[in-house]
């Protein structure tokens, strides 16, 4: 671990973080007197996790923003400077003693490790610097026999919208090219015809605030301007590497639709009002139809639900009733062994197998010969605590993620066994141990693969005894 005791920078003022300390230390007033006060918590620009207990509202009245005014006054502080520091999170730990010397030790930020979620403990490490986990580099199986529906309409898609909406300002032929040239990919006919009629911008409508409305029902979506389309491929799909290495791109053979991530065929031109992107679909299923309308959910990491055959169906509200198949009785290609799941690796173990995951386990604990060999196995998730020998780890040489306690990463350490087929990785914590311990073993982590560390920045300081 790296010591900086150099603080010019605001975050690194102990005044920037006082007040948060202050309410600290009084969070623990039962104890605080007789003994030193150990705390942890992480604060970003967007949110914060603190080990405060907050105040009940009165009996008969809810809480109010005003109950937590202290709290938010004092992040706030923080959040400033880490936004003029140009820092997203950070993480720290402080050790209050009775007569209010604090010992505050900053933890990184480093451009290698992902935030922690609402805990002082780090994140995912990305140890092969642009890595991306193996659902995010899948591109979309060739459909050549893939044809549009006998549905799409394009003239009759056109007619019914200028029907629906008379006086719409629509895109001419040349921005309608300039869209195509920006995305890099022609247009399908339903999609111009759309756009030939209403291009979606705000400004056509002036000062008429209801066209939005007229447009959404005429169209079936809170529709994108020509100028907004974008290709929903992986990229545009934010996932962190701990979520995205737990999933598997699978495509079932009656599948309308690829159970991709994203892919370079999706054309994403509307809204369904709660955050779900609507798109046509150019690089279909298996049974799927070129030009299909899917929805890309934003609460799933992976995969696309059918909403209509042709953007023709979805003006004339003819939603598909076809779903993308379950793939029958193929074993599943990421796997559970829990106590409520699947009872041994065995039962996970079969050739398709991507992603094994092992979760709170109140038996003896499992060996890992039933996976040796497997071809496609990338992932292993392991709960503290639960592998009878974390060695054989070292036998699973295709591993690209690896999550595990920091006792069982210890021992690969100690024997020189990590994995260095990996290009991520992350410490599962039990419980809410002391993140120092836990930081020193992800810098080892790091340095394997010369990465940035996480930096520790001490900073010293007085609160002054209780009143």
């Amino acid at each position: 671990m790296v010591d900086q005791r150099t603080s010019l920078p605001p975050i690194h003022d102990f005044a920037t973080w006082e007040p948060v300390l202050r309410l600290l230390r009084a969070g623990d007033a039962a104890g605080q007197a007789a003994r030193s006060v150990r705390v942890a918590g992480s604060i970003g620009r967007g949110g914060w996790s603190l080990p405060l207990q907050r105040r009940m509202p009165p009996p008969g009245r809810a809480a109010q923003a005003e109950d937590m005014r202290d709290e938010f006054d004092a992040v706030k502080r923080v959040q400033h400077a880490l936004a003029n520091a140009g820092v997203d999170d950070i993480s720290f730990t402080a050790e209050i003693s009775p007569a209010g010397q604090v010992a505050l030790r900053l933890l990184g930020p480093s451009p290698a490790v992902e935030p922690g979620i609402g805990t002082p403990h780090p994140g995912t490490l990305i140890l092969v610097e642009g890595a991306l986990p193996e659902p995010c580099r899948r591109l979309p199986e060739p459909a050549p026999g893939a044809v549009p529906a006998p549905s799409a309409d394009p003239e009759l898609l056109e007619r019914t919208l200028r029907e629906r909406l008379p006086g719409a300002i629509g895109a001419t032929e040349a921005e309608i090219a300039a869209a195509e040239a920006r995305l890099g990919v022609p247009l399908p006919d339903e999609l111009k015809a759309l756009y030939r009629v209403t291009r979606a911008r705000w400004e056509d409508w002036g000062d008429d605030h209801e066209a939005a409305q007229r447009e959404s029902t005429a169209v079936g979506c809170e529709l994108f301007a020509l100028d907004d389309l974008y290709i929903a491929d992986a990229s545009s799909r934010h996932c962190r590497w701990e979520f995205a290495a737990m999933e598997a791109v699978v495509t079932p053979p009656d599948a309308a639709v690829q159970g991709l991530v994203g892919s370079p065929g999706w054309i994403a031109f509307g809204d369904n009002g709660g955050g779900d992107r609507l798109a046509v679909d150019l690089t279909p299923g298996p049974h799927g139809h070129t030009g299909q309308i899917i929805m890309v959910g934003h609460e799933e990491n992976i995969g696309a639900s059918l909403v209509a055959d042709s953007l023709t169906d979805l003006v004339l509200d003819r939603l598909s009733k076809r779903r993308g198949g379950s793939g029958g009785e193929r074993p599943p290609a990421v796997a559970h062994v829990n106590i409520r799941s699947l009872p041994s690796v065995e039962a996970a173990a079969h050739p398709g197998l991507e992603v094994l995951s092992i979760g709170v386990w109140d038996e003896a604990p499992l060996g890992l010969a039933p996976v040796m060999g497997l071809p496609r196995l990338r992932t292993l998730v392991a709960y503290p605590g639960t592998l009878a020998d974390p060695l054989e780890i070292a036998g699973l040489t295709g591993l690209e993620y690896l999550e595990l306690g920091p006792q069982e990463w210890r021992v690969l350490l100690d024997a020189g066994a990590v994995p260095r087929s990996l290009s991520a990785a992350a410490i599962k914590v039990h419980g809410n141990p002391d993140p120092l311990p836990v930081v020193a073993v992800a810098n080892e982590l790091l340095a394997l693969w010369d990465r940035p560390r996480i930096i520790q920045t001490v900073l010293e300081g007085s609160l002054g005894a209780v009143p």
